[in-house]
């Protein structure tokens, strides 16, 4: 899959699947603006080791730290694509978000509510409100939904499950709004991918579990979902728009 001359934006493209991503695209040859949150940890330290090895590619890379629940740092990633990149951009892809911890019902407030729902969704819906403008006939955005979107996730996730819920029937809703423009829109259904993601959140014995149910009976692994990702942005999938694509190792089918 060739990304040669294309700009990609990518969110929470540092660590674990966003530096997968980050680095696939570089292989495909498509130029980065990589976005990171600089309140986690280690997270300069992981955005300079990101670039460097992009770069190596042949690419050109700029990294941008920012907390995208923010407006004006969800505008500073756009405006320095735009400025890097003499206006161009071509791919975004949503990565940005996460679980943050399990609470159940009783456990959970509405600073909680907001918290999960603002990390998972109004990330998603501020990056593509702010490049639409700059988006071109054949451009293509992929967003990060999840398994849990589906099946309403495991014990104590019921807000990560409805965010991304959220996500699938946003990315629906956009295929259809700019499908009329020539630009796609996809979201990606992750299962368990072995990440950092559930060495915090997931419980080993459940991680052992749900890989025995696969039908390929073992974790994914974050390469397999960046060359989803390439293949989603590339002319490949020219043909493809408004699904959200299961990568679970046939752990659920939709």
């Amino acid at each position: 899959m060739d990304l040669s001359g294309k700009v990609a934006i990518i969110t929470g493209g540092v660590r674990d699947i966003g530096r997968c991503i980050s680095l696939a695209m570089a292989d495909a040859g498509a130029n980065l603006v990589i976005n990171y949150y600089d309140a986690e940890e280690n997270a300069e330290e992981n955005a300079l080791e990101t670039a460097r090895m992009a770069q190596a590619k042949g690419v050109k890379v700029v990294t941008v730290a920012g907390d995208l629940m923010k407006q004006e740092d969800v505008d500073n990633v756009v405006q320095t694509a735009l400025d890097t990149f003499d206006g161009q951009i071509d791919i975004l892809v949503n990565v940005a978000g996460g679980i943050v911890g399990r609470k159940k019902i009783e456990e959970q407030d509405e600073n909680w509510y907001n918290l999960l729902m603002d990390l998972n969704m109004k990330t998603v819906w501020s990056m593509t409100r702010a490049v639409r403008p700059h988006l071109k006939e054949g451009a293509s955005i992929v967003n990060f939904a999840s398994q849990a979107g589906r099946d309403g996730a495991g014990a104590g996730a019921s807000l990560y499950g409805a965010s991304k819920a959220a996500v699938m029937g946003f990315s629906r809703a956009m295929a259809k709004e700019l499908g009329p423009h020539g630009i796609r829109c996809n979201a990606i259904c992750p299962g368990m991918i072995a990440t950092k993601f559930h060495d915090d959140h997931t419980p080993d014995q459940a991680r052992v579990n749900v890989a025995n149910a696969t039908a390929l009976r073992r974790e994914g692994n974050a390469e397999e979902v960046a060359d989803l990702v390439v293949y989603l942005a590339s002319g490949k999938s020219s043909f493809i728009s408004g699904n959200n694509i299961d990568i679970n190792g046939g752990l659920a089918f939709s």
